[in-house]
């Protein structure tokens, strides 16, 4: 249960109601502080709309926070997130893989933005190796923006946990298929 009220639109000023136009528990928890809420939304629509990092291997990286933070929330709603974007099952299956140090038929890019998404997840900072290994794949803006990408959802999972924030009940499902390390 989440340690805040969950808010909803007619909780807020009109002037803040638009940061409920995506009705997600995430956002009714954060709309507690409309400034806030909105300087989040703004890099997030930055990530989503602006970034010019392929969509797929954004949500790959994301995807690897979620799965190696056991964020439900995040790993369950870029599941839905992620198909769109070009994200597969066997994709999503290859993170697990990949964590776990097993083979996967990902190519040598999607291998390196996991590893990174793992390495600044778990140790603070992408390795030497793993820097060389994107930027000989990606220009210096798409470098950049995947670094923020995977800076910005740990900061997401980080408030989802802190806040304790319930998974809505239409996403739970993709756990079943594709389970967190200990969700089974």
């Amino acid at each position: 249960m989440a340690r805040l009220p969950y808010l909803d639109k007619s909780d807020l000023a009109p002037e803040h109601q638009d940061l409920l136009a995506r009705n997600i528990n995430l956002f009714r928890a954060m709309a507690h502080s409309p400034h806030g809420a909105r300087a989040f939304s703004g890099l997030g629509q930055f990530i989503r709309t602006k970034s010019r990092l392929d969509p797929r291997l954004r949500e790959m990286a994301i995807l690897q926070v979620g799965y190696l933070t056991r964020s439900v929330y995040e790993y369950t709603h870029h599941i839905k997130i992620g198909r769109t974007f070009g994200v597969s099952d066997e994709d999503i299956r290859a993170i697990a893989a990949e964590t776990a140090g097993k083979p996967t038929g990902l190519d040598a890019l999607s291998k390196a933005v996991l590893r990174a998404a793992r390495e600044i997840t778990q140790g603070f900072a992408a390795s030497d190796e793993t820097f060389a290994a994107l930027r000989a794949s990606l220009d210096h803006e798409r470098l950049t923006d995947l670094v923020l990408v995977i800076s910005f959802y740990n900061a997401v999972v980080r408030f989802l946990a802190t806040m304790q924030i319930d998974n809505e009940p239409e996403y739970q499902n993709l756990l079943a298929e594709f389970p967190l390390p200990g969700s089974g």
